[in-house]
């Protein structure tokens, strides 16, 4: 088994691209490398969990992990991958939003003072109160507008109504990082996603051209679903790190309700588990693939939210799909429910919204008449139908949509 990153990481999946043909050799010998995370919110998606990774392994096999939180990139807002500008938001959000994704990532990265102990670094530091004229002359040189143009996260913005002047300035901001990064801290190679190519390229050249630095990059793939759709939506939207934004049960049950076609790759990329452990987990197929499945989101909850978390959400998940269909675990979502308001009735339509089960109640309407909900194990097929204490059982309305939604109504 090679000890190699380069190799490791090819092996998992996680390799795009990559600048320099002699990756494979610059990482064999310990390297400073860093990646960065724009603080647009409060909390990182289940898609960041592919950089962030991609740092643990780095960090994993004797490198050096910089964490970059964009204090000033993100008050510009990075085009690439986008079709309108982003929000803008204050330096106050962006300050709050930086120290909250540090903390998500701190939970799979280890950061410390050692040789291989990960650093976070801000670039509001270094160019938030930079004399703008002086940035003009230092970096204005090295960039060619005519190259830029080509770059796909401009041309697609292009394609699309245009790019405003601001957003046109963050690749030569992400340059300046990596130029800075390099002088600072040594840093030698830029990781994101696929979709940084053109930024990871012109920090490269401007690296080149200022302090003869000889930096390379590396690109991971844009994870998609094996049918297409993009990963890391649900039927609520995004699915966050951040327990306030998707609860524990719900993380692990996107993870547990992965396609077969994907469960390999996703074991691969979101876990550390040996790649000859992957194999023998999917390789048989059937009922195996379900425990593969079950062993995906345990580890990515676990590695997100804890151990404890992870095994709750896990015997909740078993109690509630599992024979005997018990719900009635804190994990399960939940709220409560007024016995008033339910001895009048309540449409069945407005208390799919409010469980979040369906985003409309012409959306639950059309999930009823498609036979996709029931209340406990009755299957409703009428869209008119008011949920009643009648429909209360051991003191408490359970709503399922589909197989693996469901949502618990506690009657106070």
């Amino acid at each position: 088994m090679t000890d190699n990153l380069f190799d490791i990481l090819t092996a998992r999946g996680f390799v795009a691209q990559a600048t320099d043909a002699a990756m494979r050799e610059r990482l064999s010998r310990p390297i400073t490398a860093y990646i960065g995370f724009d603080p647009t919110a409060d909390s990182l998606h289940v898609g960041s969990l592919v950089p962030i990774m991609g740092l643990a392994h780095l960090q994993r096999h004797g490198h050096k992990p910089l964490v970059l939180v964009g204090g000033a990139t993100g008050l510009v807002g990075d085009p690439s991958g986008k079709t309108a500008m982003r929000q803008m938001l204050t330096r106050d959000d962006i300050n709050f939003n930086a120290q909250a994704i540090a903390r998500q990532i701190g939970a799979v990265v280890r950061f410390d003072d050692s040789a291989t102990g990960a650093r976070l670094v801000n670039n509001a530091d270094w160019l938030a109160d930079k004399n703008w004229i002086d940035l003009l002359r230092e970096v204005g040189p090295c960039f060619s507008v005519n190259r830029m143009l080509t770059m796909d996260s401009v041309k697609g913005r292009m394609e699309n109504g245009g790019i405003s002047f601001l957003e046109f300035n963050y690749m030569v901001m992400q340059a300046y990082d990596f130029l800075h990064l390099n002088r600072a801290a040594g840093c030698t190679v830029q990781m994101g996603g696929q979709d940084q190519w053109g930024n990871i390229v012109m920090g490269i050249d401007l690296g080149r051209r200022l302090a003869d630095a000889d930096l390379a990059g590396l690109t991971f793939p844009l994870v998609t679903k094996s049918d297409g759709s993009k990963f890391g939506k649900s039927e609520k939207g995004n699915i966050w790190l951040a327990a306030e934004r998707t609860p524990v049960y719900e993380f692990y049950q996107f993870w547990r309700n992965t396609a077969d076609a994907d469960v390999a790759r996703f074991l691969n990329l979101f876990t550390f588990l040996p790649t000859e452990e992957v194999v023998a987990l999917t390789a048989a197929g059937g009922e195996q693939l379900n425990r593969a499945k079950e062993v995906l989101a345990y580890e990515v909850t676990q590695l997100i939210h804890g151990t404890a978390a992870a095994t709750d959400a896990q015997d909740s998940a078993r109690r509630a799909f599992g024979a005997g269909h018990d719900v009635t675990g804190d994990a399960i979502p939940h709220a409560d429910l007024p016995a008033a308001e339910l001895a009048a009735g309540i449409p069945i339509p407005n208390l799919l919204v409010r469980g979040e089960l369906a985003k409309s109640t012409s959306e639950a309407r059309r999930l009823i008449q498609g036979g996709g909900v029931s209340v406990h194990d009755r299957k409703i097929d009428d869209p008119n139908h008011s949920v009643t204490p009648a429909d209360m059982v051991d003191g408490y309305v359970l709503l399922r949509a589909g197989k693996k939604r469901l949502f618990r109504f506690d009657v106070r």
